[in-house]
Formats: structure tokens, sequence, C-alpha cells
């Protein structure tokens, strides 16, 4: 008589595949070996997953290679050597060289900082303006499309007179 007046619940499952672990505020971590600090990735929030980390507000240095690089971002996704900035990136190296751009991949084992959309790239007084960029931080060579450069001349003798 019950199973006439109540049928059985179908109750459905819901498989959760891709849950964070735990949840941060004011994230900092570090990467240490024997010289001293390798890297530093700090934010406001940070998600950890089984494979990567999600952070707001990501401040990333890198003090691994020649120069100290250093990009900020809205969002960035930190996997397997791997770092995706998003929004607002900012990369500064030691040197003086800093670019800006909406979305930036930098691979930290090749040292290699993509951008496949705009950016605006500073040296000193020297502006670099294209639609994508590849540099390697290592070999200090760089790629781009669509470039429009403003060079600022030094000063002084162009040319030898005899």
């Amino acid at each position: 008589m019950i199973f006439f007046f109540f049928k059985p619940l179908n109750i459905k499952e819901q498989k959760f595949v891709d849950v964070p672990l735990f949840e941060i505020k004011s994230f900092n971590l570090y990467e240490l070996n024997t010289k001293g600090l390798k890297t530093l990735m700090s934010g406001e929030n940070a998600f950890k997953y089984s494979d990567r980390y999600k952070v707001k507000n990501i401040d990333f240095t890198d003090n691994s290679k020649n120069y100290i690089a250093n990009m900020k971002a809205n969002d960035g996704l930190y996997k397997k050597n791997m770092i995706y900035l998003d929004g607002n990136v900012s990369y500064a190296r030691e040197d003086g060289l800093t670019f800006e751009s909406q979305h930036v991949i930098y691979n930290k084992k090749t040292s290699i900082v993509t951008s496949k959309s705009n950016y605006i790239a500073h040296m000193g007084e020297n502006k670099m303006i294209g639609t994508f960029i590849r540099y390697n931080t290592h070999l200090n060579k760089m790629k781009s499309k669509n470039v429009v450069v403003e060079y600022k001349l030094k000063e002084g003798k162009l040319w030898n007179t005899y």
C-alpha cells in the first residue's frame, strides 16, 4: 500500500570532476633552489586543484634566469611550468624591458613569453606596438607581427669625418 501513495525518489547523481582541493586567501608560493629564491607567486585569492593553481590578481616573479622578470595580471593559471595570464597583463624585466597585453603565456622551462593579442612594449624611451609577440628571455630575442616602432636616436656624431 505504501508504494501506491509514495513513489520512490529518482535522485540524480552528480559527479564532481574538477573541484578545488582548497582555497587560499592572500596567497604566496615560494620556490627555492640552492642559490636562493627561484620564483615567487602571490595573489589575493587562489584555488589549488590537483594539477594547477588558479590565482586572482597574480604577481609572478622569476629569478631563475639571467634577468629577474615580473608579471602581473587580473587572473593567472599555473600548471606544469606554464603560466597563463589574462587581463591587464604587465611584464617587466630588470634591464628595463616592459610590455603590456591582455593575454600572455609564459613557459618557465624555455623562458619564452608569448602574447597572441595586441601589445605595447617599452625599453627606455623606445616604444613598439604589435599584434603578436614571442620573446625568448634567455636568448634575448623577440619575434613580432604588425610592428610599429618608435625609436629615439642618441645624439652625437653618426658619421666619422676624416
